[in-house]
């Protein structure tokens, strides 16, 4: 059983600004709230293969997750298409994958990010709490990716 969810925000900045913004990890504690540190674990730019952990506020907590980055297509790619990037990570027997999509629209960006939640090995008691539990927790992490959208428009829009 998985847990996915979408949601995009129109940002009055071209991609490639948008772009520089979301692939900023190490500023990313600056320009996100529930961000609360990152440890860079590769060196260079942006690009598949990159780890950091993130620590970012939850529910009144803060957790430490490793994070690396699955794709990148950015929006400079030759060849044209969607510039996008899949960054994933693991934690406690389940696997997360945020997808960044970035779309020219009307002399801006619309930015779709999808979340998609997984448990790597069901078991019956944890179908049973994600059947009970993981609605709730859907619906805190779309809050929470509202609010990273905005404050990455913000930061895209005043470059």
């Amino acid at each position: 059983m998985d847990h996915k969810t979408s949601l995009t925000q129109h940002i009055a900045a071209p991609a490639e600004k948008v772009w520089a913004v979301i692939t900023d990890i190490p500023a990313s504690a600056a320009t996100l709230s529930g961000v609360k540190s990152i440890q860079m674990l590769t060196e260079g730019a942006y690009a598949e293969g990159t780890r950091w952990k993130e620590t970012r506020a939850m529910m009144g907590r803060a957790e430490t997750v490793e994070m690396w980055v699955a794709q990148s297509r950015p929006p400079s790619q030759p060849g044209g298409g969607l510039a996008s990037t899949t960054v994933k990570a693991v934690q406690d027997g389940a696997g997360y994958t945020t997808h960044f999509a970035l779309a020219e629209r009307d002399g801006g960006t619309d930015l779709t990010v999808t979340f998609a939640a997984e448990l790597l090995k069901p078991t019956r008691f944890s179908k049973a709490m994600m059947a009970v539990f993981g609605p709730l927790g859907m619906r805190i992490t779309r809050r929470a990716l509202a609010k990273d959208l905005a404050e990455i428009a913000a930061k895209a829009e005043s470059l």
